[in-house]
């Protein structure tokens, strides 16, 4: 099921083993390499401490929050050595330039939609300046459109041109 950003930020952390939330899941941890969400960035509800929530120790996603076994499975961030690549960089999607192969800017990303059962971002929208919106609205990018992702911006394919589309002619 996608879900968009909102739906999985700030979400409440819930153990199985005591029924209680134990964390906070703050931001999600996003590899730029494969658009994949590894974990999120946890706020500890005991002590306050960053911790982190890897993606495949949530058990469920419910209305209530994020379903885990118990609080030993949230990891301090030095704990996690295959990881290390990743968090060093901070990527944030949200706020991205978008532009095309051939350099037309398109806009900044301003949401995305994430498929919970594999985490995998899939959908990326992007806000257009002012006057663009007017004529043109919101874009969705579908992950396949995407060529590249710098630290600076995301690289697209090129968007076809609005123009009239017609069919060819039948062969008699």
């Amino acid at each position: 099921m996608l879900q968009l950003s909102a739906l999985i930020t700030n979400r409440p952390v819930m153990s199985l083993r005591t029924g209680t939330q134990v964390a906070t899941a703050v931001a999600p941890i996003i590899n730029p390499n494969n658009l994949k969400i590894e974990g999120f960035y946890c706020t500890d509800r005991f002590d306050n401490a960053e911790l982190i929530l890897l993606y495949q120790d949530i058990r469920d996603t419910i209305p209530q929050g994020f379903v885990i076994d118990d609080h030993d499975v949230l990891a301090e961030p030095e704990e996690l050595v295959r990881l290390k690549k990743v968090l060093s960089l901070q990527f944030q999607l949200i706020g991205k330039p978008i532009e095309t192969v051939s350099r037309h800017k398109v806009g900044k990303v301003s949401d995305f939609a994430v498929e919970t059962t594999t985490m995998y971002i899939q959908k990326i929208y992007a806000s257009q300046s002012l006057l663009k919106s007017f004529t043109g609205g919101s874009l969705s990018i579908d992950r396949t459109q995407v060529n590249e992702i710098t630290d600076k911006r995301i690289i697209i394919n090129d968007l076809l041109k609005g123009g009239p589309v017609t069919a060819p002619a039948a062969a008699s």
